[in-house]
């Protein structure tokens, strides 16, 4: 049960970070953060954990990096000056931290200003195989492909772009495919879609930790150990997946959203290298607003589905549902306005923040495949309920993302 009131709690929750965002130096540490919330520790636990889905040292650290990055991109200080304008105790410590939340070192980054490709270092214990399975679960996928080792995916960044994404040397080589030259904002853009493509924006650490005196933890992470949480190119590509995919099977919703594409998705244009010149960029709010429920029915969406899904982009155009201004709101108030709408149910509102935000404590209750896996995993003899499922897995809190996914994958596991 909430503390406070829910409009106090999302209130203080939003003056934190403002405060966090605006000198994130004069936190240096926890007790700082509760100082300045007026709560103590584990209240401040509490708040970050319902409202972003992180510790307070998670949410600091991810602030300051963040901070970090704009500086490295849009200021010539020098990197020991950022280090310490952001908060950090020292350059190596910051080093370190930086490259761990963003995959490149800080003067990496800082090259993002001059060039269209960079090389992401991932972890030791990187799962390659299972995020290209993901960002390959559409093998005849119309705006991403994958093809070997490579990952093409299209997007509407600098008047369109194709981010090519390689596997190799331990790393991960991207290449930005433009039809002019990006800027530094749009590279920053297109570095912040290729962490959240590879799932690089969560560490399964804390989770995977919980091993060692939880043997129902480990008994999930033994075979998949560093799995990650490959999110979509955006929150809206999520959403309308979420919409497609409701109460339907995996093959016939990549039909439909090929069908989507197909009618209402821009062409890459000829000066865009990809992998295939049939591939599109995902359509817009805009041009599936535009829509009318009988051009999706001819291509067999459900009239239901047809009203939610062009429903939903109507409100993100009208800003009823501002996607893209949601980086820092909290996980309450987005479930809130989602659920709001038409034919987004608790469901497809938690599919959103998982794979749209990257939440790390989502619970799709009513998921046909978490059921099965948890059948499967805790010897049940028959699928749980959506009620039973939301017990079930109060066990992993605050990690239910995380443990979500290790589920899905087991179901490839012989039975």
């Amino acid at each position: 049960m909430s503390y406070l009131g829910d409009n106090q709690e999302c209130d203080l929750y939003q003056t934190l970070l403002t405060r966090l965002r605006a000198a994130p130096a004069a936190f240096p540490g926890i007790t700082a953060m509760s100082a300045v919330a007026g709560i103590d520790s584990a209240r401040l636990a509490e708040l970050t954990r319902t409202h972003a889905h992180l510790s307070p040292a998670s949410l600091l650290l991810r602030i300051r990096v963040e901070c970090a990055c704009d500086k490295l991109l849009f200021s010539d200080a020098c990197s020991s000056d950022i280090a310490f304008a952001t908060g950090f105790r020292s350059e190596s410590v910051f080093h370190r931290q930086f490259l761990a939340q963003t995959g490149l070192e800080p003067a990496a980054y800082r090259a993002l200003r001059d060039s269209n490709e960079f090389f992401l270092q991932l972890p030791p214990a990187y799962r390659q195989a299972e995020t290209l399975a993901y960002l390959g679960r559409d093998p005849q996928g119309l705006a991403e492909r994958v093809s070997g080792t490579k990952f093409y995916k299209t997007l509407s960044v600098s008047d369109g772009a194709a981010l090519e994404i390689s596997f190799e040397n331990g790393g991960a080589f991207c290449r930005a495919h433009t039809t002019k030259a990006a800027t530094p904002a749009e590279m920053a853009t297109l570095h912040g879609i290729a962490l959240r493509l590879l799932g690089l924006y969560n560490d399964p650490a804390d989770f995977e930790a919980r091993a060692k005196q939880e043997p129902e933890v480990a008994r999930l992470v033994a075979a998949r150990r560093g799995l990650r949480l490959p999110l979509a190119a955006s929150p809206f590509e999520a959403l309308v997946w979420a919409i497609i995919g409701q109460q339907i099977n995996l093959s016939f919703a990549a039909a439909l959203r090929r069908a989507l594409i197909e009618h209402c998705g821009e062409k890459i244009p000829g000066s865009v290298g990809s992998a295939d010149s049939t591939l599109r960029i995902h359509p817009s709010a805009d041009r599936i607003a535009a829509l009318e429920p009988a051009e999706l029915t001819r291509l067999r969406f459900s009239g239901s589905k047809a009203d939610y899904l062009i429903g939903a982009a109507r409100a993100v155009v009208s800003g009823k549902l501002p996607l893209t201004e949601w980086s820092d709101a909290s996980a309450l108030d987005i479930e809130t306005s989602l659920r709001s709408i038409r034919g987004i149910g608790p469901w497809t509102a938690h599919y959103t923040l998982l794979r749209g935000f990257g939440f790390g404590d989502c619970l799709l209750a009513g998921d046909s495949g978490l059921a099965t896996g948890l059948q499967r995993f805790l010897g049940l003899d028959r699928r749980p309920k959506p009620e039973e499922t939301l017990a079930l897995m109060a066990r992993f809190a605050p990690h239910r993302s995380l443990a979500t996914c290790h589920l899905w994958a087991s179901l490839k596991d012989p039975a």
